[in-house]
């Protein structure tokens, strides 16, 4: 009934419909866009492509919940005010993508944790984000170091070895860990990384938030990744 007395009313709009907006709506048609000048024709091709340099390249932090993340973030971009980045003792307390921009370098992708208590949209939000990111350069996938690999970090792991990712394993909590325990921890992922992986890199990163033992060498590696600091090959 609502469709019969709402149609003569739609059709008097699409009769009154402007000229100018009939016209524009010609652009829809390739036939018309080919006549076009380059680059006007490539503008409405590709809207997009005039962006491309002003996006600068990304990284992301992902793993389970209360496994650091947030500490970590902090600890290495102490030195960066644009970063600022809430502890919380509870786990979990990001629910949502946060977006870093570090100076003009890069910018910084904080993932909410899976896991227990990951939010019920993780895998919508999550998904498409390093599926469809161009400019997503390299994750960082993190694992406790007094837990080792879990059930929801190898489903981490499978994930970004499917959607073809470079990635890398940043073992946390270092500073809680003992000695052997991380030896073997270590002796284990070398093995996994070699064997069951194809696009993470080969050297898992050890690191303390709280003594900052490794902060450094891991803010090297990705201010290399993200092309600010170029690296001399000559062998000495």
């Amino acid at each position: 009934m609502l469709r019969t007395k709402a149609l003569p009313l739609l059709q008097t709009h699409i009769a009154g419909y402007p000229l100018v907006a009939r016209r524009a709506h010609q652009l829809a048609s390739i036939k018309h866009v080919c006549v076009f000048p380059e680059r006007r024709r490539q503008a409405l091709l590709y809207p997009f492509n005039s962006l491309e340099e002003h996006l600068s390249s990304q990284v992301c932090f992902m793993g389970r919940s209360n496994v650091g993340k947030s500490s970590l973030i902090r600890a290495l971009f102490s030195l960066a005010p644009e970063v600022e980045v809430r502890v919380s003792k509870t786990p979990g307390h990001t629910k949502k993508l946060n977006f870093f921009t570090v100076g003009k370098a890069f910018t910084l992708v904080d993932m909410p944790g899976y896991g227990h208590n990951a939010p019920r949209d993780f895998v919508e939000m999550v998904e498409p984000y390093l599926l469809d990111r161009q400019n997503l350069v390299r994750t960082f996938l993190l694992v406790d170091g007094g837990a080792g690999l879990q059930k929801a970090d190898l489903v981490a792991v499978e994930m970004c070895e499917e959607f073809n990712l470079p990635y890398v394993l940043v073992v946390t909590k270092i500073d809680r860990t003992r000695r052997g325990a991380l030896l073997a921890l270590a002796l284990q992922l070398r093995d996994f990384i070699k064997n069951q992986t194809s696009t993470c890199f080969p050297q898992p990163f050890l690191v303390s938030s709280v003594q900052f033992s490794g902060i450094y060498l891991l803010r090297c590696f990705i201010a290399h990744v993200t092309g600010n600091l170029q690296l001399d090959a000559k062998q000495s």
